[in-house]
């Protein structure tokens, strides 16, 4: 029968592109046939202009392949520790015990995973080089916004949710790199010094050596809980399970003037004030907690207010900022799908999950998902969420003492240099400028686009810090930083990153963008060698998809693990239920929405007054989104 059905498979060989041969013979008849599809209409270049039902089931047979052929563990997979979940019905400070077959399972200290396996740059890190690249290809020359669709809170939320995620550890050695003469003089510093990635085996054959994640990638509000017990410790007040916070909303610092949070390394004022919003959010549900449930002790409430803050977290992030981000039908249709399936919220709220995922969503399946391969949040992941492009060079700073102006736009009150709300300086600043001020102000501005010649060149000369929060002697190029830690981090370059994701890879320049002088540039840096281009540059270049502010190669890899994130943690799906969460904090996470909900918990008067927009991740002054009455599914795109 395989026999027959290959022969079958074999004349369409012709049609798809040679290089995707070789991976399609290793698939599974099945697979095939799905490939055969997903192809046909990659080629026609129109899966983003279906109708969205017919839209979705693309996306669903491209998830569906990328979890076969592009989940790749690294290390050994433990054998025989397992643990009972009944034992551990709460997320643990360094985020062990949550897959069941794998106590240490992305706890803090694993390692990252990969999407595609690694290609070795070991003899390219400087080719060409990263100071060239950045300055020609990368740097701003004027900023370049992103209209109504985004503003700098949704700018802040991804620092925000990155700082709950992903950092690697370091080596004890350093490198240098320096600019080479024709662009020396066009480069903030001349060169700098930074820590190599550390290198660990892995003691496995196939991939022989790895990367340590120092955070826990499991969605678990790390950013303002910590990674562990001893960062946990100093932000807990240990009274009615709560987190420290200043009386003016902002967050404590302590006598080092390093803020008392989850996460104090390379932060900025937008980033601080999301953690104090949720430091907020984490107590009030302790209030609400306490109050139904005045048995709870000082650690169950903690517990309990971790699990219903950090879902909290995913959900907003599902439903709210990444559909602002991808600003089309057809991902609203599929980011709600996610959480709440092709049933919808309503049916969901009033029956529970039906126990198909299609139809009730990832969230709430009976058992978690891994796809065979233990989780992880991965190399790829990691490069994708380079997007410093976004930020502006000022904050532009609102008057919100004045009466609100059309679209409930507050008066330009001063521009705040970017560089005076980064690090250390942007903590002192944020306490002057306050917690409501920042916001209106951050919602009221468009974010950049992710785009050639648009990184901050304030990012180029930049103060970091260590993992304890302390400003480091050594400033760093940032944007030429990027460009080298995937070459260090074997992440494959741009068209061989596509070529492994199933995406057509371009053969010229012209298939990547039609801009004249940014395919004159590329030819400059990297000659007639599409091979060679960065996968940060090549990001930033690609032709945008109508709606997208990212590229549609980030696209897939948050297609993939945006996904895996809900469906491999067990606190989203088998204990996703008021048991675990108790029924007033289930509750709390169902009635959730939106980044403006949590915002009317409490600054009920700030978006009443200043927001006009329907999301808070859009520019505030842009105009209500009006109802559309034709059913979701069933729309087209115009």
């Amino acid at each position: 029968m395989n026999c027959i059905m290959a022969a079958l498979i074999a004349p369409f060989y012709g049609f798809i592109h040679k290089d995707f041969h070789e991976v399609v013979k290793k698939m599974t008849l099945s697979d095939k046939l799905l490939f055969l599809i997903m192809h046909f209409i990659d080629k026609m270049g129109i899966w983003h202009r279906l109708p969205v039902i017919l839209g979705l089931v693309y996306l669903l047979i491209r998830r569906h392949l990328h979890q076969e052929y592009n989940l790749i563990n690294v290390g050994k997979t433990p054998v025989g520790i397992r643990f009972n979940p009944v034992d551990y019905p709460y997320k643990t400070a360094d985020e062990k015990y949550n897959d069941p077959f794998n106590e240490t399972s992305s706890s803090k200290g694993t390692f990252f995973g990969r999407n595609i396996l690694p290609v070795d740059q070991k003899d390219k890190l400087r080719k060409p080089d990263p100071m060239v690249v950045a300055t020609k290809l990368l740097s701003r020359r004027k900023f370049i916004d992103t209209g109504k669709q985004f503003n700098i809170i949704a700018t802040s939320w991804i620092q925000f949710m990155i700082h709950d995620w992903v950092d690697h550890l370091e080596d004890t050695n350093q490198i240098e790199l320096s600019a080479p003469r024709e662009v020396a003089n066009q480069c903030p510093l001349q060169s700098f010094k930074f820590f190599k990635t550390k290198e660990v085996p892995t003691g496995f054959y196939e991939i022989k050596s790895g990367h340590l994640n120092i955070r826990t990638p499991w969605w678990d509000g790390s950013v303002i809980y910590g990674s562990n017990k001893e960062r946990l410790g100093k932000v807990r007040t240990f009274q009615d399970g709560k987190l420290k916070i200043s009386k003016d909303g902002l967050l404590l610092h302590d006598q080092d003037g390093i803020p008392v949070s989850g996460d104090t390394r390379n932060g900025w004022a937008g980033l601080s004030t999301l953690q104090a919003l949720f430091v907020k959010e984490h107590n009030a549900v302790c209030d609400a907690l306490k109050k139904e449930y005045p048995e709870l002790d000082d650690e169950h409430l903690y517990r309990h207010a971790r699990l219903v803050t950090s879902a909290v977290l995913a959900k907003i992030h599902t439903i709210d900022w990444t559909v602002e981000l991808l600003k089309t039908d057809m991902l609203l249709a599929g980011m709600r799908g996610n959480w709440y399936g092709l049933l919808g919220k309503k049916f969901k709220d009033m029956f529970g999950h039906v126990g198909i995922s299609l139809l009730s969503g990832l969230v709430g399946q009976k058992k978690p998902q891994n796809h065979g391969v233990p989780y992880s949040l991965t190399e790829e992941f990691t490069s994708v969420y380079r997007m410093h492009a976004l930020l502006p060079d000022h904050l532009l700073l609102r008057d919100i003492t004045a009466t609100p102006g059309p679209n409930k736009s507050p008066p330009l009150s001063k521009e705040v240099p970017l560089s005076d709300l980064i690090g250390s300086k942007g903590e002192k600043t944020l306490s002057e400028i306050g917690f409501t001020r920042q916001m209106v102000s951050m919602g009221h501005q468009a974010s950049g686009a992710l785009e050639l010649w648009n990184y901050p060149n304030s990012l180029r000369d930049l103060i970091t810090q260590d993992e304890k929060g302390f400003d480091r002697p050594d400033h760093v190029d940032l944007a030429v930083l990027e460009v080298y830690r995937d070459r260090e981090r074997n992440v494959a370059r741009y068209n061989q990153f596509r070529r492994s994701l199933l995406l057509i890879p371009i053969s010229k320049w012209e298939d990547l963008t039609d801009d004249v002088e940014a395919i004159g540039t590329l030819q400059e840096v990297y000659g007639d060698d599409v091979e060679e281009l960065d996968l940060l540059v090549g990001l930033m270049a690609e032709k945008k998809i109508k709606g997208f502010a990212i590229s549609e190669t980030a696209f897939v890899i948050f297609l993939l693990m945006a996904s895996r994130r809900l469906e491999a943690d067990r606190f989203f799906t088998s204990d996703f239920n008021e048991e675990t969460y108790t029924k007033k904090g289930f509750a709390w996470v169902n009635t959730t929405e939106t980044l403006k909900d949590v915002i009317d918990r409490h600054y009920p008067e700030m978006t009443d007054k200043w927001m006009n927009s329907t999301s808070a991740f859009t520019v505030w002054d842009a105009p209500p989104e009006t109802h559309n009455p034709i059913p979701l599914f069933l729309r087209v795109p115009t």
